[in-house]
């Protein structure tokens, strides 16, 4: 269980954080207008291809194939926080007060699984707001509420295709944008790093731009060197020739 965050005002009291942060791994957010409003869960969203798992160099964070769920493993970290940049959800949180640093994020309770038990905050919400199950049957939901109830919601399924997918799946009774869902493309985020740097690197050619660029700074820089006067000065330092000597 994570302590409760009571740095709000310095008074010691229970204050419910702004977002996700190294004590808060799902948040319940509220938007508001002048006419309604809305609650949304913000939490990891274990992307079907997760752009932290990409971006780990030394694989502390890893996707169960079997459960899908993305953890995070200690003794693979080394605090690089490149996951941090990566995920476009904002997700992983690091311990930046702890002596022994963590990478903060939700891991569906992958602990309670082997008890036949889903994720704590389903356990717990009386208007099944919050459900859980395999991927294919969420969305068969999702697509069934939609149909039997249109006006209630926005005509979208948060998550089935959004960037590469992922296995947080939302339904709406406002636009996605409000809700601070800003991501557009179907296209996940380790795809797009790939196709960037292999247009990049395609053969080699931003590599050998560069190395053309500093060999002409270089071979300027000798002509500029070999253009300079000599000194006349007979004294010298220690690092050149000889020195004048005192009579």
């Amino acid at each position: 269980m994570m302590p409760a965050d009571t740095r709000g005002y310095g008074s010691g009291l229970y204050d419910a954080p702004e977002g996700l942060n190294e004590t808060t791994r799902n948040i319940i957010q509220v938007w508001r207008d002048e006419e309604e409003y809305a609650f949304v869960k913000k939490q990891c969203m274990h992307c079907v291809d997760p752009a932290c798992v990409s971006a780990c160099m030394l694989q502390a964070l890893q996707k169960n194939e079997k459960t899908g769920v993305v953890t995070w493993a200690e003794d693979r970290c080394v605090g690089c926080r490149y996951c941090q940049v990566a995920c476009p959800f904002g997700v992983p949180q690091f311990e930046f007060a702890s002596l022994n640093p963590k990478i903060v994020k939700c891991e569906f309770c992958e602990h309670r699984f082997a008890e036949g038990k889903g994720p704590a905050c389903v356990e717990v919400c009386p208007r099944e707001a919050v459900i859980f199950g395999q991927r294919d049957d969420l969305l068969n939901v999702a697509r069934r509420r939609l149909l039997d109830h249109p006006d209630n919601y926005e005509g979208k399924i948060y998550g089935e295709h959004d960037l590469g997918g992922t296995q947080v799946l939302y339904l709406s009774p406002v636009p996605f944008a409000n809700l601070g869902f800003r991501f557009e493309s179907e296209e996940a985020v380790p795809q797009a790093q790939q196709t960037v740097q292999e247009a990049v690197y395609r053969g080699f050619i931003a590599p050998v731009a560069l190395y053309a660029a500093l060999g002409v700074v270089m071979i300027r820089n000798r002509r500029a060197a070999a253009q300079e006067p000599e000194d006349d000065d007979p004294v010298r330092d220690r690092k050149g020739r000889k020195n004048r000597r005192e009579r």
